[in-house]
């Protein structure tokens, strides 16, 4: 649960201890409106992609299913600075196949949430073995990391790629590199 008078309190104090006035016009609200981004940008503490993942529907014998360029945007754990970029999810149904927008729901789920890049892909891969039980999963994370590219060794465009196979994927170079080709790379 999101209390927003501990954040309010917590950015007061963190503007003054900058060396901000927090009655300046532009800054008197900021605690309320941080408070707020924070309820929306967090919520994934909330939440469980169990609902999204358990509406599944019942197929005949089909060969991968691939979702790709699903934009996602977390928060680093260490820094609490934004990281974005780009998840693909494949996985191999064992006769039942889940709605599309619920692999985008499912990577929401865990992206809103303090987060390391190398968690949040594993947790993706792990929901959809958990949940539609399938013969493997596929999951792999691209983003830019702010806490490398505003602070630190200030490196603009770098991108962290991490990767997670389950099940078939995990033993199967092949299918490993067929989820590279319809990835685009």
């Amino acid at each position: 649960m999101i209390d927003k008078d501990k954040i309010r309190q917590a950015v007061t104090l963190l503007l003054e201890g900058i060396g901000e006035d927090t009655a300046r016009e532009g800054l008197k609200d900021t605690p309320d409106r941080i408070a707020r981004m924070y309820e929306e940008i967090f919520a994934g503490l909330k939440q469980s992609p169990k609902e999204a993942l358990s509406k599944t529907f019942k197929t005949a014998d089909c060969g991968m299913v691939l979702e790709k360029d699903i934009v996602f945007y977390s928060t680093c754990e260490h820094h609490l600075l934004p990281f974005y970029g780009k998840a693909g999810i494949a996985y191999i149904p064992d006769g039942k196949v889940v709605g599309l927008s619920k692999l985008a729901r499912t990577v929401e789920v865990y992206a809103r949430r303090p987060q390391l890049q190398e968690r949040l892909t594993a947790q993706i891969a792990d929901a959809l073995v958990e949940y539609l039980k399938p013969k493997g999963v596929m999951v792999m994370l691209e983003a830019e990391h702010m806490c490398m590219t505003m602070r630190g060794v200030k490196k603009p465009g770098a991108q962290t790629v991490t990767v997670v196979t389950r099940g078939d994927f995990a033993g199967s170079q092949h299918l490993q590199e067929e989820f590279w080709r319809l990835m685009g790379r």
